[in-house]
């Protein structure tokens, strides 16, 4: 089921129902892809209808930002809660590791990737990496074909919005991977390269506060937050 929030139609689920719905869509066949919105995507999307339409066309659109689920409360439209894109993965790598499917991670700077690789082996015990690739690329047809090439089933694109949920619409059925996962700064965490915040930080829903803190050049992204409770409540207003 479907809850629309400022014109990004969200799935209501719980983190539970979430991955069972990445792993039927893993299994399933064709090409199916999964976004993780967050009140920056929001914004952007408001602006960019090419954006809008990626995000609106994806197979699980999850909601990973606590202001995406704020914003629903005030529109009447309460969703069952945030489904944060790198917990979702973790699981989807859980499955993967016992199912013995084959994933492909693509982002971040050179190096980063094949890091992030060798540590998840480790944190998933069977889990296959069947191949990596940097995100400093300028052309695509090169890249989509070397993950064909390696035999992915599932692969996280991390470059970032909107260029990785562009890049996954367009590219993502050339890669015969049945499942691509927009996870933005994934890799930086796999690596560690950057810390997650810790886990009472996850659980308040102030992730955002912890890497402000860590990352002050952030505020004007952060600053998204506020806009889009802004937006909503405007909405409601309006009686739409």
């Amino acid at each position: 089921m479907k809850t629309e929030v400022l014109g990004v139609a969200f799935d209501n689920l719980t983190p539970e129902e979430a991955l069972e719905a990445g792993i039927a869509l893993a299994q399933a066949e064709g090409f199916h892809y999964v976004v993780t919105p967050n009140p920056e995507f929001l914004r952007t999307a408001k602006v960019d209808e090419a954006f809008r339409q990626a995000l609106n066309q994806a197979s699980l659109v999850l909601p990973d930002g606590i202001g995406v689920t704020y914003a629903a409360k005030i529109l009447g439209r309460p969703l069952k809660g945030r489904v944060t894109g790198i917990d979702f993965a973790s699981g989807l790598m859980g499955w993967m590791a016992r199912s013995g499917k084959r994933l492909f991670l693509l982002g971040a700077k050179p190096g980063v990737a094949e890091q992030a690789a060798a540590n998840l082996t480790v944190a998933y015990p069977g889990l296959t990496v069947c191949g990596t690739h940097d995100g400093y690329f300028k052309e695509n047809e090169p890249v989509a074909q070397a993950v064909r090439a390696a035999g992915a089933d599932v692969c996280f694109v991390c470059l970032g919005a909107p260029k990785q949920e562009l890049w996954m619409r367009q590219y993502g059925p050339q890669t015969g991977a049945h499942l691509m996962v927009g996870l933005g700064g994934a890799l930086d965490v796999y690596a560690g390269v950057v810390d997650r915040a810790p886990e009472w930080f996850q659980r308040a829903g102030l992730e955002w506060l912890y890497r402000l803190g860590k990352e002050p050049k952030r505020i004007g992204r952060m600053a998204k937050l506020p806009l889009v409770l802004c937006d909503a409540l405007g909405e409601r207003i309006r009686g739409k």
